[in-house]
């Protein structure tokens, strides 16, 4: 329960919008505007809710077959199974309304330049819906979070019908939907209620190994878990649910658990079976240090710190003038950006080996 309220305050802070990132050397967040969910607080819903079903859920049997483990942690797979129903009740089931957002617009008439607010209406009145404007999922955000306190950049704004740039942000096209501008939160209440299931996935593995004393049980669990769900995965895709992660569809949370299971296989085989060790170090030391890199890097705090400093013009600063002279090796702004963010992994992946050598790890 601490740590995962520990997780959800830092996430706050993190990803509520008082760091304001790369390119922008300010902060503060206006608490009528702060954004309560994020990657940090939908990793302290999904655990707390895996907690608490461990805690709770799980009898005191003796495993010593397969149907002992069935029973011992049934419960945990039907308390999975609900939250899968309710999703899909949820998603399925509500009535989308004609709904209004607000849009700060730029007014140039005037000779010192104003922001005016203007309301946008988008209509819908569907049930069943998983497209951008009128599923389900932001319908539960905008009635108990609030448009103010969603995510402003969604990675709809990265489609054809919202950006000239597609598949990158850039401005929009004619004619393009007013819903290219709405607010909608990726990491939102019900589609976080999907994503603390792979939790519950991730429970099973974690059970299998704790169960299982050989190397050969344990693949073949983890080897028959992970199929059943990538075709269980595939089988609703056939049936019209997508593969979409800012909504969390069950496909999606069947797809990305399987695809874990199969790679968690395929590096036990490798680390743990036939002892290679040496290339994946550096995904050990990462491991070790998960949350400071993510905090770090992912949340860009170090890379915003590296960029205050700079040289009479703000975008003369070591982490920008690197990602241009990559492009300008490569003669190519998306290859060069790769090549930048490959080279920031293996950083951080080094970063944490020296915190490892030196003891330092950060928990909560």
């Amino acid at each position: 329960m601490v740590r995962a309220i520990k997780l959800f305050i830092l996430g706050v802070i993190l990803q509520g919008g008082y760091i304001h990132g790369r390119h922008k050397l300010t902060y503060g967040v206006d608490l009528d505007q702060i954004r309560w969910l994020g990657v940090l607080q939908r990793i302290a819903i999904g655990y707390f809710l895996a907690v608490i079903s461990e805690i709770w859920l799980v009898n005191n049997n003796l495993v010593d077959s397969p149907v002992s483990f069935a029973k011992k942690y049934f419960m945990e797979w039907i308390m999975a199974m609900m939250i899968t129903t309710l999703y899909v009740a949820l998603v399925f089931g509500l009535y989308v309304p004609n709904w209004e957002f607000k849009v700060k617009i730029s007014d140039p008439t005037f000779s010192m330049p104003i922001s005016l607010v203007e309301m946008r209406t988008i209509h819908c009145g569907v049930r069943g819906s998983l497209g951008p404007p009128c599923n389900a999922v932001g319908l539960v955000d905008r009635v108990l979070l609030g448009e103010n306190h969603l995510y402003k950049n969604p990675v709809y704004k990265r489609t054809k019908e919202c950006s000239i740039n597609s598949p990158d942000y850039g401005p929009l096209p004619p004619n393009a939907p007013d819903w290219c501008l709405a607010p909608f939160d990726p990491e939102g209440l019900l589609s976080t209620l999907m994503a603390a299931v792979t939790c519950f996935v991730g429970l099973h593995f974690g059970h299998v190994l704790i169960h299982c004393k050989n190397h050969s049980q344990r693949m073949l669990f983890w080897l028959l878990a992970s199929t059943v769900l990538t075709i269980f995965a595939f089988l609703l895709l056939l049936l019209g649910m997508p593969f979409s992660k800012p909504l969390y569809t069950v496909s999606y949370m069947l797809l990305s658990a399987g695809v874990s299971g199969f790679l968690l296989l395929l590096l036990y085989y490798i680390v743990d079976v036939i002892h290679i060790k040496k290339p994946f170090i550096l995904f050990q030391w990462m491991g070790m240090n998960a949350l400071i890199v993510y905090v770090l890097a992912a949340c860009e705090l170090f890379p915003t710190l590296i960029q205050g400093f700079y040289w009479r013009s703000p975008e003369n600063n070591l982490v920008d003038i690197t990602e241009s002279l990559l492009q300008a090796i490569f003669h190519s702004k998306q290859w060069g950006t790769l090549a930048f963010v490959l080279l920031e992994i293996v950083f951080w992946c080094l970063a944490a080996g020296f915190l490892h050598m030196k003891g330092v790890y950060l928990k909560l």
